[in-house]
């Protein structure tokens, strides 16, 4: 029961890493409050849990939203001791995609803007709106999900690299900013991780991603939630501004 007593917030916690996360934690002790943009899946997820555990819809890349979302957890709960920004998505193109010496294909505006603003942005968001509760509480732990494309570039990712680079930027900022206030800032870093979405890739596709893998075998969203565990509990409250690669030891590109 490593995180008895605490309250944690985990954005996109309806499926894949962050389910799992809030299964975790929940495990461990925490009441755990999940937001994601679908319903369904988190008051799923939110049932399952049992009280005291919560379910409250928040698109992270509105910022009333998110504020009020805040404001909500403080009156329902008194406190936020962890907040988990698991919250993601892909919009994959190559910057400029040539065929025959014409160019057929590019990464659009759109693409470009979305996954920055939720994946970045939305981390932004959040994490200012939970900061200032954080501060006049005496502490907490705040956890960002960045990817190890963020650290060795990926093809066809310009704009999910950008925002998972950004995280970690973000991530090292915040540990020295409110390191003072007795809060910690880390970030974790998933490989290939057999989400319900990877585990819908052929076969073939699927080998061929754990080959390149020292250990041979993909993540499972089970492996994040055990090192967001680790640094969320008392066991890593000298770790702060880390960014730890959970990825079986692989080197994106190579």
């Amino acid at each position: 029961m490593r995180l008895q007593g605490r309250i944690a917030l985990i954005t996109g916690g309806g499926a894949g890493i962050g389910r799992a996360t809030a299964q975790r934690f929940a495990q461990a002790g925490a009441a755990v409050a999940i937001w994601d943009v679908n319903v369904e899946a988190g008051q799923a997820v939110a049932k399952s849990l049992g009280e005291p555990s919560c379910f409250r819809r928040v698109d992270i890349t509105d910022r009333q939203a998110v504020q009020a979302g805040v404001a909500d957890l403080v009156a329902r709960y008194g406190r936020v001791d962890v907040l988990v920004n698991n919250a993601g998505i892909l919009r994959d193109a190559q910057l400029v995609k040539f065929k025959e010496g014409q160019l057929v294909d590019q990464m659009s505006e759109a693409a470009f803007d979305q996954v920055i603003g939720v994946n970045l942005k939305g981390v932004f968001n959040c994490t200012q709106a939970v900061a200032p509760v954080m501060v006049r509480q005496g502490g907490g732990v705040i956890l960002n999900a960045s990817s190890v494309v963020g650290l060795d570039g990926n093809f066809g990712q310009t704009n999910y690299v950008a925002s998972k680079a950004g995280v970690i930027g973000m991530t090292k900022v915040w540990a020295r900013e409110l390191g003072r206030y007795n809060i910690r800032v880390n970030a974790v870093a998933p490989g290939f991780i057999l989400t319900q979405m990877v585990q819908q890739m052929p076969r073939k596709v699927l080998e061929s991603m754990a080959a390149r893998i020292p250990l041979r075998r993909l993540g499972r969203p089970e492996d994040v939630a055990n090192a967001y565990l680790f640094l969320a509990s008392d066991e890593a409250d000298f770790v702060s501004g880390a960014v730890l690669r959970v990825d079986g030891g692989i080197v994106v590109g190579t």
